[in-house]
């Protein structure tokens, strides 16, 4: 299908995918700078195992959104296409919002450091994981922008069965590190 400026639109959402693609090695590349830091600062990794799977399923999520496009020929839908866009916008700034607040903290390991506190400002304030509500809307959203919907529904059930995983890991996670923080402050 052709855009207005006459341009194949699967070309232009195959450009999207590789910008999102480019931003999550950056995001990659400053989260394991910065879980070399915690580690390095007595750090306790927790999850370790459902790593790879996380990591594997948001690479498989990228190529399938281009397999479904180009192989199925999913319609490219302005309308449907410009909310998407929208979406993905918005859960881009709650991203880099996230990436923000945690500065040095942000890693996409569970990773806890004794006696740093629980972060529990900037979308902290309103929601415990919001890092993946942003992941969730853009698995959601980076497919629809040219309608392909298997990806979207497939990936979308997929990151909710790891995402139980993970939330639970850290969570679990945090409630040692407060435990253990509560613990020393009451020794004599």
């Amino acid at each position: 299908m052709l855009s207005p400026a006459g341009l194949d639109t699967r070309l232009l959402f195959t450009a999207l995918v590789a910008l999102v693609a480019a931003q999550r090695l950056l995001e990659l590349r400053l989260a394991r700078r910065n879980a070399r830091r915690k580690l390095a600062a007595g750090g306790v990794e927790s999850g370790a195992g459902h790593y790879p799977v996380m990591v594997g399923l948001h690479t498989l999520f990228l190529g399938a959104c281009l397999a479904e496009v180009w192989l199925l020929g999913r319609p490219f839908v302005p309308l449907l296409a410009a909310a998407m866009v929208a979406v993905l916008v918005v859960a881009a700034a709650l991203r880099w919002w996230v990436i923000t607040t945690l500065g040095r903290e942000w890693t996409t390991r569970v990773i806890v450091v004794p006696g740093r506190p629980r972060i529990v400002f900037g979308p902290y304030r309103f929601l415990s994981h919001p890092n993946y509500l942003a992941v969730a809307a853009e698995i959601v959203a980076l497919p629809l922008v040219h309608s392909a919907y298997l990806t979207a529904a497939l990936f979308s059930l997929a990151n909710g069965a790891l995402l139980a995983v993970r939330i639970r890991t850290e969570e679990g996670a945090l409630r040692r590190l407060e435990r253990q923080g509560a613990g020393e402050a009451e020794a004599p």
